[in-house]
């Protein structure tokens, strides 16, 4: 009911801003004053040559131009009459299309369009339905359809990689990365970008690809924070653990302190040092890394070095370097059990010492241990 309602009220203002201008009278036309101006100089004039004021020939002049002037204003009069009537004639017929065309054809076309038998639907329905057209799936949808249209668009092709990559969608993201790498242009992010979706799609190897990418937008940016972890990550999978070290190395000493990535590059960097920590650690023991001995004899040989390390710590745990030794000892040696434990008599014997606990938690931070 308030439907219609207001629609006849909108009606109603639409027929009245017609209908007002034609209401309107215009300025009264001129009526026969001009003739009877003319007529009244006529008898003037005839008075005027009875009483001798002029004479009989400038009377005729006179008479005959007044007279031109009268005619003239008898036949403006009557067309301007017969246009006045023209006019009114319009503006009747303006005013009844107006009156009963205009509510009625609006209603007809409203009828054969609209929907007046729907119900009313509450606000939140409608801001849900909203929310889900203009979802990430439908977005996507929608700059995939673009780009199959217009597969030459570089800046689409930008845009959406990272969201695939949000998604999961690795592979897809792969091929985004690479067209948007055609076609807009070698550049360092766009290089590392390509070689990260290329990470991703292989579950987190860095592959032959990959690593070239990585190593072509150093090439173009030495400064690249990301190519260069992942050249780290390579060289860690590639066994050479030592490169490894000395590229995250160089981009802890580089980067500031409140660096976001700081605390990964720092684990990262512990997490290759644990083989290189149990060989210093052969080496301080004096332990001979002899050829003749064999996998289960060297296997034993440094598990006692370990153990004697722990001996040590447990007696004088004063020493929070070695306790980290210790910790990623036992990891190398596969029993994460006593690193955990380790972790935890470390704690307790750096409790007194808030400075040297401080630098314990930080060690062990790297390595993904609390104590």
């Amino acid at each position: 009911m308030a439907l219609w309602f207001g629609l006849a009220l909108m009606t109603a203002a639409a027929v009245w801003a017609v209908l007002w201008p034609l209401a309107r009278r215009r300025g009264e036309l001129r009526s026969g004053s001009d003739v009877a101006v003319y007529r009244e100089q006529l008898t003037e004039l005839e008075r005027d040559r009875e009483a001798g004021l002029i004479g009989d020939n400038e009377a005729a002049a006179a008479r005959v131009e007044v007279s031109r002037r009268l005619i003239a204003a008898a036949d403006a009069q009557t067309a301007s009459a017969s246009s006045a009537s023209s006019v009114i004639w319009q503006r009747r017929s303006v005013a009844i299309v107006a009156l009963v065309l205009m509510p009625f054809g609006a209603a007809a076309l409203y009828l054969a369009l609209g929907s007046p038998s729907l119900p009313d639907q509450p606000l939140a329905p409608r801001l849900a339905a909203s929310r889900e057209s203009t979802s990430v799936e439908t977005m996507v949808a929608r700059v995939e359809e673009h780009l199959s249209r217009h597969p030459g668009d570089g800046r689409g092709w930008e845009i959406i990689a990272p969201v695939y990559l949000r998604l999961g969608r690795f592979d897809d993201a792969v091929k985004a990365r690479r067209n948007a790498l055609s076609l807009n242009g070698a550049s360092a992010e766009r290089e590392t970008a390509l070689g990260e979706a290329l990470v991703f799609a292989a579950n987190g190897l860095v592959t032959a690809e990959a690593k070239a990418a990585f190593e072509r937008a150093v090439a173009l940016d030495a400064n690249v924070i990301q190519a260069r972890y992942f050249l780290g990550l390579a060289a860690e999978q590639d066994g050479d653990r030592a490169q490894a070290a000395t590229t995250w190395r160089a981009l802890i000493e580089s980067a500031p302190p409140d660096a976001p990535w700081i605390d990964l590059l720092r684990g990262a960097l512990a997490r290759v040092e644990v083989t290189a920590a149990a060989g210093r650690q052969a080496s301080e023991e004096k332990i001979p890394a002899s050829p003749e001995l064999s996998p289960d004899q060297r296997n034993a040989m440094i598990e006692g070095m370990v153990e004697r390390l722990s001996e040590r710590l447990h007696r004088d745990g004063a020493d929070p370097e070695g306790w980290l030794r210790l910790v990623r000892s036992y990891m190398v040696i596969g029993q994460p059990d006593k690193a955990r434990a380790a972790a935890v008599d470390a704690r307790r014997a750096l409790e007194g010492d808030a400075t040297k606990l401080r630098r314990l938690d930080e060690l062990l931070k790297g390595l993904g241990l609390k104590g």
